[in-house]
Parts: C-alpha cells; structure tokens; sequence
C-alpha cells in the first residue's frame, strides 16, 4: 500500500488488527511503526520474525523514502530531518496517534531525529542497535574485535567514503558477515529492493551526525537494545545513547553474544524484552 505523505508516496504494510474483540467491546491495540535499517534497504529485514508481535499490537513496516518501494523524492531531501518528519507525516496520513516506533540501525537514527523534532508524538520509543553519532573509529575497532585487523582495514576504507565501487564490494564481503554470529540468511538480501546510490555511500547521510543533543527532548519511555558484539553500531555507543536520554525515560538492555542483529542472535531475549514493553 502507498499514502501520499508530502511531496511523495510512502509504501507501507501491516500485520495485525487495530482493533479486536473483547468481550462486549472492541479493544484498541497499540500501533508498532517499524523504520528499517540501511539507508538503501527496506522492510523486509523485518520479515517473518517480527509478525510474531501482532498478538500484542498492530504492526506497521514503513519505507522510508528512497528506500525500498517508496517514491525516492528530490535528492536533496534524503536528510534525517526529511526523513524524521516523513514519520509524522505517515501518521498523520493515516490517522495513527502516538505508535510506539522502533527504529533499528538507519531507522533507529530516524527514531531519534522523529522523537526529537516531535516530542509529543510518540506513545513509546525503541532503539535497536543504532548510533547517534557515525564513529568511525568506534566502527573500525568493532570489526578488529569481532573480524582482526584485515576487517578494520576494510571497514575504514568504506566508512571514509574514499574508495568507491570497489571499497563497498569488499565491505560486502568481509564485513557484512561480521554483523552477527548467527549467520544469516542469503535470501533476505536476494529479496530486498535496493537503492545502490545510499548503499554506495552511507556516511554521506552519517557523517557529520549527532542526535545526542535531541535526545534530551524526548518524552516518553524508551527502550533502548544492543548486542553486546556489535561492530557496526558498538556498545559504547549504544551507552552515550542511553545517558542522553532522559534517565527518568530510558531503560537500556545489553543482550550478551548478541551482533547487529540481536533478534537472530537471541530471538528469546530481544522480542520478549520488545513485548514487554509493548505492553506495559
């Protein structure tokens, strides 16, 4: 499905009724807006595993624009601003009021931006594995504890934006598998629609980031995820993350063996901290 937000049309899905039965009455389930990671991926990565959520809220996956199957829209508006109020544009399109959002990785980013620019909107706010800050030597030294110095190397050169077509088919090849230590699945990236312009250079976007001064705005309880094993968005991150945020707000969960990607790693732990949440 696609709504016109803006300048462009967004392309979303769900899993789950927003409504349901109970008892005599009809009973309003909590909206979970999923924002992808990337940029240049889509939804997908979300894909089966977190359907499992739509037994406690309404499940909504977004692309963000000039990702996936969304409009791609003026160049210049490929910006965290632009993509932090597209989320609120999203809601307001469709009539969503205070959704809990989770952000993982990009989204994550885009979580913070939304939150900051938007303080009275979110109900609840989920971070997994996310940065408010691109640090490449943080990176670097993630990828030399979890791959050896080839890694770092490699990591280096794509993060620095210096070495083109080349740097970014190495850091396919030996990076990406360093994500997490379960390995993972080579259909998810057969079946996602890319946008090879924001995969060639990332830190265009990143580079000269900091969400952390936003983050004291923020209003609402946050939750706040990451693999303890993480190269490519490190722990000590995830740390200046959580002492930004307001500490009356924020809980922060630390899932030990866990990489980039918590939910593969411990599944048990990363959705059952996420449905509690949801619910509570």
């Amino acid at each position: 499905m696609r709504v016109q937000v803006g300048d462009i049309k967004l392309w979303f899905d769900v899993d789950g009724s927003g409504l349901v039965p109970d008892g005599a009455e009809m009973r309003e389930r909590p909206t979970l807006l999923l924002l992808h990671g990337g940029p240049g991926f889509d939804h997908s990565l979300f894909k089966p595993a977190y359907a499992q959520l739509a037994d406690v809220a309404q499940v909504i996956y977004l692309d963000h624009r000039a990702n996936g199957r969304s409009d791609g829209g003026d160049k210049s508006t490929w910006r965290l601003d632009v993509w932090a109020d597209d989320v609120r544009g999203f809601c307001d399109a469709l009539g969503i009021e205070h959704p809990i959002v989770l952000g993982w990785s990009f989204g994550g980013m885009v979580a913070m931006a939304y939150a900051a620019r938007h303080p009275d909107h979110p109900a609840k706010l989920i971070l997994q594995s996310t940065a408010a800050e691109m640090r490449i030597d943080r990176v670097v030294e993630g990828f030399r504890r979890v791959g050896g110095d080839e890694a770092a190397e490699v990591a280096r050169a794509f993060w620095n934006g210096d070495g083109g077509p080349e740097a970014m088919l190495a850091y396919a090849a030996t990076c990406l598998p360093l994500y997490s230590p379960t390995p993972s699945d080579p259909e998810v990236m057969s079946r996602a629609q890319l946008n090879p312009e924001l995969l060639m250079d990332p830190g265009r976007v990143m580079r000269d980031m900091n969400l952390l001064p936003g983050l004291a705005s923020v209003r609402c309880p946050t939750l706040v995820i990451a693999g303890e094993d993480d190269p490519i968005c490190p722990l000590e991150g995830m740390q200046d993350i959580a002492d930004a945020l307001p500490a009356e707000h924020v809980r922060f969960e630390r899932i030990p063996k866990a990489g980039h990607m918590a939910n593969d790693d411990d599944p048990e732990r990363f959705f059952g901290l996420v449905r509690e949440f949801v619910v509570t």
